[in-house]
């Protein structure tokens, strides 16, 4: 039981990095998957090129659509924004592009991986290569018919000696250009987590508090909820059935929802946790908690809209 409770408490602190991890880990196996099974290059100077090309974007466009569909975040960003009566100003505009800049970065983890593994892998760069009137201009040097006609059967691996130096060479390329796009990928993570820490308007340790006290928030609230609801189920079912009035039940308004709900952020002069911790402090001062001047969307405190009280609500 111990050691169940060690490995649930990495998870918790390691959550993030994990499930990137885990992500990429999936893409990876899954490209692999797709390669050696599923793709068949047709080896044919017309479709080499879109059927190469096919597999090595679409997929990766697929998985950058689910990052934005799996992520809690986009969620909470678009629900009600078209609503009747909503009102957006030039401020708010700016922080939701800004939010949707972090959830592109975020959701572009797993299309670069597919990319990068797929390029390392090379079938599907010899396929799309091979069918490209410009390789094969560069490849056979002074419009030579015989090597123009032999690159597109490359990636069948043909067996003259000129189309195994052809795949080699395009392989070497599309293993090139996997490692600099790892590399390139890796760099820009790099300065940008380092800005993001650098403008950071809270400390080390007091972020690493904040994280604790969502996911505090996050699981009493979910527990609340649950019981919250429970309790209103019955009382509804019960009158149904006894042809009775139900009695008086407090709620939170729609509107109180709808301020829990909005996006983050952050404010020096009266510091928050959350949205909930902001309507708390503020629903004695006001009946609203409307951004003030001041309040700013920090990348660095992006986490704090991530959490929802039920994360599986974006398959909904």
């Amino acid at each position: 039981m111990e050691k169940f409770q060690a490995v649930l408490d990495l998870h918790l602190k390691h959550r993030n990095a994990l499930g990137y991890g885990l992500v990429t880990l999936l893409t990876a196996g899954g490209e692999r998957i797709f390669s050696t099974t599923v793709f068949q290059c047709p080896c044919s100077a017309t479709w080499n090129l879109s059927y190469g090309l096919v597999f090595l974007l679409v997929p990766a466009i697929v998985l950058f659509l689910l990052g934005y569909v799996l992520n809690a975040r986009t969620w909470r960003l678009l629900t009600g924004c078209c609503a009747p009566g909503t009102r957006s100003s030039c401020g708010s505009c700016r922080r939701r592009a800004l939010v949707c800049a972090q959830l592109s970065g975020m959701a572009a983890v797993a299309p670069l991986t597919w990319v990068a593994v797929a390029l390392l892998g090379g079938t599907f760069y010899e396929c799309a290569a091979s069918g490209s009137n410009i390789l094969v201009r560069y490849l056979c040097p002074a419009g030579d018919p015989a090597c123009a006609a032999q690159l597109p059967l490359v990636p069948c691996k043909a067996s003259a000696p000129e189309g195994q130096d052809l795949r080699k060479e395009l392989r070497a390329q599309s293993q090139v250009l996997g490692w600099i796009l790892i590399a390139a990928i890796i760099i820009i993570l790099l300065i940008f987590t380092s800005v993001i820490r650098c403008l950071s308007p809270v400390s080390f340790l007091q972020l690493k508090f904040w994280k604790i006290y969502l996911e505090q928030e996050q699981q009493i609230l979910k527990k609340e909820a649950t019981e919250h609801a429970n309790k209103l189920a019955k009382e509804n079912v019960k009158c149904f059935f006894e042809f009775s009035h139900p009695e008086e039940f407090k709620t939170p308004s729609m509107k109180a929802w709808q301020q829990i709900s909005s996006l983050y952020t952050f404010n020096p002069k009266e510091q928050y946790y959350s949205m909930l911790h902001k309507y708390v402090s503020s629903k004695e001062k006001s009946d609203s908690i409307r951004s003030a001047s001041g309040d700013t969307v920090i990348p660095a405190l992006g986490f704090v809209d991530a959490s929802g009280i039920i994360t599986a609500d974006v398959t909904l």
